[in-house]
């Protein structure tokens, strides 16, 4: 969490934008303009700009995509960094390739997101990244627990990849077998509907155990939990 989050939490949080694409910059900013929580300040076409634009601004989330011209996002994620230190970088992209995941999350992205998601569930998920949520897409997670299972596996040098910005796997909650299968079902990356289908119970019926998992393992995001599965040798 930023200082601007502590200090100024009633105010809406301030965006800028990266991607190569002049109208899908100007849907986006359409989109998040209908929520008065969130205001997007500036927008940017290749990495150039968006450090400078970064340096200027100094915003709260940078949503940024990899795939620009001349330098892509990911190896453009340090120099944003630097340029902008209290901003939470979320990439938001179209590659659904776990060494992308990867690369984004070592260089210091908050969050990993798809540009298939609804504009609400996009919204939903930068408030949760000025929270210090960790943000990464539904359908990126089991992809996330192959990363954390190759770096455990064989560690690089250095720091391994994070699960956020704030990501904390140290819960040691015990479960109950029934937690536990839902565990590996959330470290898979599947729905609470394919839980629900895979274990033969209601759907409402795995949301209250998620909620009840999230709880005992201290923890706030489905990312996080799925990671805590890797570390328990459970995914």
């Amino acid at each position: 969490m930023n200082d601007r989050t502590v200090r100024d939490a009633e105010l809406p949080i301030r965006i800028l934008l990266v991607d190569d694409h002049t109208l899908f910059r100007r849907g986006l900013t359409a989109l998040l303009s209908r929520d008065p929580g969130l205001q997007v300040v500036g927008d940017a076409a290749d990495a150039g700009e968006a450090q400078r634009r970064a340096a200027s601004l100094q915003p709260d989330i940078i949503l940024l995509d990899n795939h620009l011209p001349g330098v892509s996002g990911i190896d453009a994620l340090p120099a944003l960094r630097e340029a902008a230190p209290h901003a939470n970088v979320l990439m938001l992209t179209i590659s659904e390739d776990e060494n992308d995941l990867a690369a984004a999350l070592r260089a210091g992205a908050c969050g990993y997101l798809l540009k298939t998601m609804e504009g609400e569930a996009l919204a939903s998920a930068i408030h949760r990244a000025m929270r210090g949520e960790s943000v990464v897409a539904n359908e990126m997670t089991g992809k996330l627990v192959a990363v954390y299972r190759q770096a455990a596996a064989t560690p690089p040098p250095g720091d391994p990849p994070a699960a956020g910005c704030a990501a904390d796997t140290a819960g040691n909650g015990a479960l109950s077998p029934r937690e536990t299968d839902i565990l590996r079902g959330i470290a898979r990356g599947d729905s609470n509907k394919q839980i629900a289908r895979d274990l033969g119970i209601a759907e409402t019926t795995v949301k209250i155990h998620v909620q009840h998992i999230l709880r005992k393992l201290g923890v706030s995001s489905r990312v996080q939990v799925a990671v805590i599965a890797v570390e328990r040798g459970l995914a």
